[in-house]
């Protein structure tokens, strides 16, 4: 009995079964596969096509590279450069250079700092009266306080925090002290910037003249040479000598010395 079954395939008529199982098996068979698919049995019917369509031909051919406008077409092309631009150096300082100032001499013996700003100014081309600059600094008969009014007030009118207080505290400028003031004069001059100094005491300048403020004083500075190694003095006093003229940067800082500078 076990083998019976597999006789009866081989009687006649028993073909036309196996032939009708067979190709009921198929399509069994490719219905499954069908299903297996997936996604493709799921998505909107597309317009007949009498040609058979292939997976990969659904996927467009890729464009073939052009040397002449696809970098990326040479394998020895390497990374792409970056669209940034390197930033220009800033330009040097000139070795000198002097400011075209306006010059005032001061009315009275108090007004030494409305006449230093005032003529600081003009190297910007601005014309503000000593008078008016007066109010703004606070002077008084006992003169102007200190550099943090210059710097104060020279800001107010040029409209901008471009200048800065430096004090030199002690009676004597460090190096390190008279390095920085060389920087600032250079920095604040050849930007067109002149400085206003506070100064007390006395120094002599390139020509060996003495200038004696005991009490205090204030100059602007209009101008340096050898990079800033010398510096062109605008002095509205009226007294020793010339209402301009030069000194060195180690003379001028200790000068300043106890007081401060605007630049």
């Amino acid at each position: 009995m076990p083998e019976e079954p597999f006789r009866n395939l081989f009687r006649p008529g028993a073909r036309r079964r196996v032939q009708k199982v067979a190709l009921l098996s198929a399509a069994v068979v490719t219905a499954a596969s069908a299903a297996t698919a997936g996604a493709l049995l799921n998505q909107p019917s597309t317009p007949a096509d009498t040609g058979s369509t292939t997976a990969a031909s659904l996927i467009p051919p890729a464009a073939a590279p052009n040397p002449d406008t696809d970098t990326s077409a040479s394998p020895s092309s390497g990374p792409q450069a970056t669209s940034e631009k390197p930033q220009p150096a800033e330009p040097k300082a000139p070795a000198e250079k002097t400011l075209d100032v306006s010059f005032e001499y001061q009315p009275n013996f108090y007004y030494c700092g409305p006449a230093a700003v005032r003529n600081a100014l003009s190297a910007r081309g601005i014309d503000v009266s000593q008078d008016e600059l007066a109010r703004g600094l606070r002077t008084t008969v006992n003169g102007t306080d200190s550099a943090e009014d210059t710097t104060r007030v020279l800001n107010d009118v040029v409209g901008s925090d471009r200048y800065r207080t430096s004090v030199i505290p002690g009676e004597d400028a460090t190096p390190a002290q008279m390095d920085r003031l060389q920087a600032d004069v250079v920095r604040a001059i050849s930007s067109g910037y002149s400085v206003v100094a506070n100064i007390v005491g006395g120094e002599t300048d390139a020509d060996g003249t003495w200038h004696d403020f005991p009490g205090g004083h204030y100059i602007a500075l209009v101008g340096y040479s050898d990079d800033g190694r010398m510096v062109k003095v605008s002095d509205s006093s009226g007294m020793f000598g010339p209402a301009s003229y030069w000194m060195s940067t180690i003379n001028m800082a200790n000068w300043i010395g106890t007081r401060g500078y605007s630049a």
